[in-house]
């Protein structure tokens, strides 16, 4: 049984400190033609060049080495980029949040020396780890903001972590004797699913070292959706939209994103599953027709709070009979809660409770 810091917990409340700016999946969606949403047709602007570079760790040999783990060489292919690590990262740096909460969720806090743009409240049981590693920015640092930590290991978490004209290219790091790997959410591609979660898991394990703290997380968070779906499994599936943001239309997820099957997995239906995209925009009377009972909104770091969200859809007089609206039934999901993380599990259970409240009492 895995004993490092990853406990149970509920998900945590809406963002008490909220940064001003866009979060960057929303112009990672809006800036790719090809793909159009949160990775469907995901970004690869950011994955960087194919090819093969070896470790940073050998390549840094005035940085302090980490002795060597059982299991190495390992290679990674990530988003094509091909990488051989002959030692675990010692010196990490996470650029976007879902990444520093799942090295610190497998116990990496010790090997971790910068984190950047953070967009939820930490997760409970992580945020005194996550507080003592260095926050080098609140936003995306610079290329020599992150150079100044002295990594040996960059791990982003949207495709604009490696954004080129920023200069942070992942050749950039590259050529500064620096791997990278992006979230797998970002190669593009296919649908996100939870698999891609436990996958992602698994892959930094193995690149640091700790397979088997992975393989124990991965297996407490199928416990935890098995636990949530099987609780729901008999109950009639509730249609949900999914309300990111917009006003002349509505900004949702799509059919090809996680969240799509975490609503699934929690007993609902995603009234815009059939949506080929991640995210997108669609009308509002699209949303009137379909009728959804709930409304699930995303919660992050943006120019509107949660709150603020609720009051703009009840007071739309075009909204004013769709269910979910007649009866105030809303949920509330951290948008880091439904990326490729260890929130994702615990999105499932959250959901669930707040479709099938009856079938947690």
């Amino acid at each position: 049984m895995y004993d490092g810091p990853y406990r149970p917990h509920a998900l945590p409340p809406s963002p008490v400190r909220r940064l001003s700016r866009a979060r960057p999946r929303r112009f990672a969606v809006r800036a790719s033609a090809a793909l159009a949403a949160l990775s469907a047709a995901v970004l690869t602007a950011g994955c960087g060049p194919s090819g093969t570079a070896s470790s940073a760790s050998e390549r840094a040999d005035d940085r302090p080495k980490s002795s060597t783990a059982e299991g190495f060489p390992v290679t990674i292919d990530n988003c094509g980029v091909k990488t051989t690590y002959d030692r675990p990262p010692s010196r990490a740096v996470t650029i976007h949040q879902h990444p520093a909460e799942l090295l610190l969720s497998l116990g990496l806090k010790d090997r971790m020396v910068g984190t950047a743009f953070p967009d939820s409240v930490v997760l409970p049981s992580l945020r005194e780890d996550y507080a003592s590693v260095p926050e080098l920015a609140t936003r995306a640092p610079s290329f020599e903001n992150v150079l100044e930590a002295e990594p040996d290991f960059v791990y982003g978490g949207y495709s604009s972590a490696f954004d080129e004209k920023e200069g942070r290219s992942r050749k950039a790091f590259a050529d500064a004797g620096i791997d990278t790997y992006l979230n797998r959410e970002y190669c593009g591609g296919k649908n996100v699913t939870m698999r891609d979660t436990y996958a992602e898991i698994r892959t930094i394990g193995k690149i640091f070292g700790v397979p088997d703290r992975a393989d124990a997380l991965v297996s407490d968070l199928r416990r935890r959706v098995a636990k949530a779906s099987t609780a729901v499994r008999d109950r009639p599936r509730v249609p949900v939209f999914v309300y990111d943001s917009g006003d002349k239309s509505a900004f949702t997820a799509g059919g090809k994103g996680l969240g799509t099957q975490l609503i699934h997995q929690a007993g609902g239906r995603n009234v815009f599953a059939d949506l080929d995209d991640v995210f997108g925009d669609v009308s509002w009377e699209q949303v009137v027709d379909r009728r959804p009972e709930v409304i699930a909104i995303y919660d992050y770091a943006g120019d509107k709070s949660v709150e603020q969200k609720k009051r703009y859809l009840l007071a739309q007089p075009a909204l004013a009979d769709v269910p979910a609206i007649k009866h105030k039934r809303f949920v509330v999901l951290p948008l880091t809660a439904t990326l490729v993380g260890v929130r994702s599990a615990y999105a499932v259970e959250g959901l669930a409770r707040g479709l099938h409240p009856e079938s947690f009492t």
